[in-house]
């Protein structure tokens, strides 16, 4: 078994390493770093939690512990997809280079520019950015990549994930032709592929484990939930979580809850707080210095639950995570790999929970394609709703419930005027005769109306009855105007 000591590292790196407790070095780290201490460009594949990071932090303060910085001209270069994982790198260097007289900045977003630019004017060894927040600086005319002698791109398929593949493609344009580069990536999607062909030369390709694969110390399962209804589903989704968290009792020390959207996680945050878990929520939309603050508490032991998006679920290292819960399954099968790798760290054992509603039955489907198995199926420990619930509201679902009264809008067709025809009467052709035979039927109407307190049962609802001797406009004049005051009184 191959150990520190024959990896041909610096003295005082070596130094570093014992300190920190570390005496065999994992697959990655035992072949990754003979060919970057040689100077070779190298791809590594390997799963997270494998030790990724110190495969190139170790041989890079190695080599940089020769030579000088010089201002805005940093002499190694480190990206990374999140601040976290940024922060992260920058923590393995202060530890492995304790003994060695590097200097190093953290380009990050949510810090002030000041800051970074003193540090990059002083000059520095080893530069450790996001790739945004590096191009800010590079286009303020702070920063200078023509002196990068070696550059490491980590978690390449996030970058892919996160949209950086352009602004990858960039920085490789501003460095040197002749620089080093260490590529790292849990799965090598075509993409990426194309830009290891196109930028690395050469490489020493290492690679520990199957593409997107999952530790076997962790413990899977799955849970195939459906809601009572529609509108409870979410409700009832977070009953379920705590449910499981509960039944996990003391040997759930602390968890990261995975969901898909930041919203979510506020909520299924606040949630667990109601209810007196001890949770708080990191996600992108945060301010950097909660976040940072957030992360400490978790990694310290004050903070039990840790609500999450996948900016915590790339080389987040945190050691003793006991368990991961999928509150959602993840949209790309590879992020469940990633996620429950926060668990059964450094050979650990650890267990990953997750919750399928049927709409997430086809990515539990890719999931289990992507990791050649079937996840065990787990009986859900919460039981239907509509139990608990009274007889009359029970029977009240979606389909049977009571509608609304229609609000349609009932809109009333004017009738046309009637216009004479052939079978109509005509006024006109015998206009005494029938003003006389009118009375008594006009008479009769009135008389109705009077016993109808004035009220006309015509058909338009209330209105009056129309007048049927009005067969036009113009000069025709209704009978009824054409009697005198003695007739209408002797009528």
């Amino acid at each position: 078994m191959t150990t520190f000591s024959e990896l041909n590292l610096g003295p005082k790196v070596m130094k570093a390493i014992d300190e920190a407790g570390y005496t065999t070095p994992t697959p990655i780290q035992a072949g990754a770093i003979p060919p970057a201490l040689e100077g070779r460009d190298v791809l590594g594949i390997a799963q997270t939690g494998t030790g990724k990071t110190a495969s190139f932090t170790l041989p890079m303060i190695t080599k940089l512990a020769r030579g000088r910085a010089r201002a805005r001209m940093p002499r190694s270069l480190v990206l990374a997809p999140t601040r976290e994982l940024a922060a992260q790198v920058a923590e393995n260097f202060d530890t492995y280079s304790k003994h060695v007289k590097l200097t190093k900045a953290l380009l990050i977003g949510g810090v002030s520019f000041k800051e970074q630019d003193q540090l990059i004017d002083k000059g520095v060894d080893v530069l450790i950015a996001t790739p945004g927040r590096l191009l800010d600086h590079f286009e303020r005319g702070k920063l200078l990549l023509t002196g990068i002698e070696i550059m490491v791109v980590d978690e390449a398929d996030r970058m892919l994930d996160m949209g950086f593949i352009p602004d990858i493609e960039r920085i490789f344009s501003l460095t040197p032709f002749t620089r080093q580069t260490l590529f790292f990536s849990a799965t090598m999607a075509p993409e990426i592929e194309r830009i290891t062909n196109t930028f690395l030369s050469s490489p020493a390709r290492v690679e520990v484990a199957r593409q997107a694969s999952a530790s076997e110390t962790i413990a899977q399962q799955v849970v195939l939930f459906k809601g009572s209804r529609k509108d409870r589903q979410a409700k009832e989704k977070r009953n379920l979580l705590r449910t499981l968290i509960d039944a996990e009792g003391d040997a759930c020390s602390n968890a990261i809850v995975f969901c898909n959207r930041k919203s979510d996680v506020d909520i299924v945050a606040k949630s667990l707080q109601k209810y007196g878990y001890d949770a708080a929520a990191i996600h992108g939309d945060l301010d950097q210095s909660q976040r940072t603050a957030t992360l400490q508490g978790f990694r310290d032991g004050k903070l039990r639950f840790l609500v999450a998006s996948d900016v915590a679920a790339r080389g987040l290292d945190v050691p003793s995570v006991s368990h991961v819960f999928n509150f959602d399954v993840p949209s790309h099968a590879e992020d469940y790999v990633h996620r429950i790798g926060r668990t059964g760290r450094a050979g650990r054992d650890g267990k990953a929970l997750m919750i399928c509603v049927p709409a997430d039955e086809k990515n539990l489907a890719d999931i289990e394609r992507l990791i050649t198995k079937e996840i065990p199926r787990l009986e859900s420990p919460v039981k239907a709703e509509p139990a608990a619930v009274a007889p009359a509201e029970a029977a009240s679902t979606e389909e049977d419930a009571p509608r609304k009264p229609s609000r349609r809008r009932v809109v009333r067709r004017k009738e046309k005027p009637v216009e004479a025809t052939s079978e109509a009467p005509v006024a006109e052709a015998a206009p005494e005769v029938p003003q006389k035979a009118e009375k008594p039927a006009r008479a009769q109407r009135s008389s109705e109306d009077g016993r109808n307190g004035g009220k006309s049962r015509g058909r338009a609802g209330g209105r009056g009855r129309r007048d049927d001797n009005v067969v036009g406009m113009g000069d025709h004049l209704p009978s009824f105007i054409a009697l005198s005051f003695e007739e209408r009184r002797a009528g």
